[in-house]
């Protein structure tokens, strides 16, 4: 993994779609089974109106949905009970089974899917969905019947981010000047018929991005600008559920908070890692904090803007329009997370494409999402080549 040699990869373009991918998502094990009988296999969705699967080691496709009345933009999957979620760009929701593609259900939004989350377990998996509209559904799956229906933000639309244990979800209005909404999950699950759900609202404004501390269940990270300026502030919350007899009351309380400096480019991506450590898209550069403020390191290797972050507890991959991957890795031995940079894994012709859009990975596998020039899009796979000693 730290090598990037090229005997290290099996590289692959894998055609398909005859529109633009526009979301991914492994639907095989993250579990590291070098034995040459597991396999990665990815999930995308596409402006061409299909649903399709492939192999990535034998660069094949698995299958593919009947051509939908409208383009697929966005799908979330359940790994453990090989389901994927699909949405149109009118809000149409279906769920299929990953092996074959056989559709299990659908349900359709009254305007177009702002954001889809997955939360429950294996024996009650479910479904979260914001409409455009500022509505929050919870359905059960794979049967997308509606549990409950609440009004976050009226007529604006909402991004969800659930925490990662899956008790909170984090509601944010998109381009509005509210505060988030922190959501107690298990009232949107089982909602009471005499009790609202239980929310808590962030005391800050102007919010435009949020994420989870992987390590922390409660701890979440808001970029939001400045009360008495246009600088952009990160503040960590540590969110708490305090239960009596009859109610639950949430409490979100505000740990730190530390200004961004004023020359760096606004991010377009955030992400978390461990307890305290924050990672920042910002333009064509990775920037990486600490929850106080302390920037650790700053990584120019993209010539243009980042456009997708993956972040594990291994390794960190960045895609670019600059047509190449970046692959770090943590190091575990060190006091401190330090992130080391190791190598580019590079894409096709510039002539014939324009970039990468998205980076998703597993135990044995990257996969990039290559936009071409023709207004469509190819996955390429880079497969670790491994052999058991």
């Amino acid at each position: 993994m730290e090598s990037g040699r090229p005997q290290d990869f099996i590289c692959k373009a894998i055609p398909g779609h005859t529109g633009q991918v526009d979301q991914l998502a492994y639907i095989s094990s993250n579990e590291y089974c070098f034995d040459g009988r597991a396999k990665s296999v990815v999930c995308t969705v596409s402006s061409d109106g299909t649903v399709r699967a492939w192999d990535l080691r034998e660069d094949t496709e698995l299958w593919s949905s009947s051509v939908q009345p409208a383009p697929l933009v966005n799908l979330v999957a359940y790994p453990e009970l090989q389901l994927v979620v699909t949405v149109d760009n009118q809000g149409l929701i279906k769920v299929w089974k990953a092996e074959n593609g056989y559709e299990l259900g659908s349900f359709h939004l009254p305007t177009y899917s702002s954001s889809m989350e997955t939360c429950g377990d294996r024996e009650s998996p479910f479904l979260l969905a914001a409409c455009a509209e500022g509505d929050l559904y919870s359905l059960m799956v794979p049967q997308l019947q509606v549990v409950s229906k609440v009004t976050a933000f009226p007529h604006t639309s909402v991004s969800l981010d659930c925490s990662p244990d899956q008790q909170w979800v984090c509601a944010a209005a998109q381009g509005s000047d509210l505060g988030p909404k922190v959501y107690y999950t298990r009232s949107l699950l089982y909602p009471s018929e005499d009790k609202p759900p239980i929310f808590t609202t962030l005391p800050i404004r102007l919010s435009c991005r949020a994420c989870w501390a992987p390590a922390e269940a409660a701890r979440l990270m808001v970029m939001h600008r400045s009360d008495f300026s246009t600088q952009l502030v990160i503040t960590t919350f540590e969110l708490k559920a305090e239960k009596s007899r009859d109610r639950v009351n949430l409490l979100a309380q505000q740990l730190v908070s530390f200004l961004l400096p004023d020359t760096m480019v606004p991010p377009q991506l955030m992400q978390g890692h461990g307890s305290q450590v924050i990672l920042l898209a910002s333009g064509s550069k990775l920037v990486l904090f600490t929850t106080h403020g302390l920037q650790l390191v700053a990584f120019q290797d993209h010539q243009k803007p980042i456009t997708s972050m993956w972040v594990d507890q291994d390794r960190v991959i960045t895609s670019s329009l600059d047509l190449s991957l970046r692959v770090y890795v943590w190091n575990k031995k060190s006091e401190f997370p330090v992130l080391k940079s190791c190598y580019h894994l590079l894409g096709g012709s510039h002539r014939w494409a324009r970039g990468f859009t998205h980076v998703k990975s597993d135990s044995m596998s990257i996969v990039g999402v290559e936009a071409r020039s023709t207004r469509t899009s190819i996955l390429r796979s880079y497969y670790y080549r491994v052999q058991l000693c």
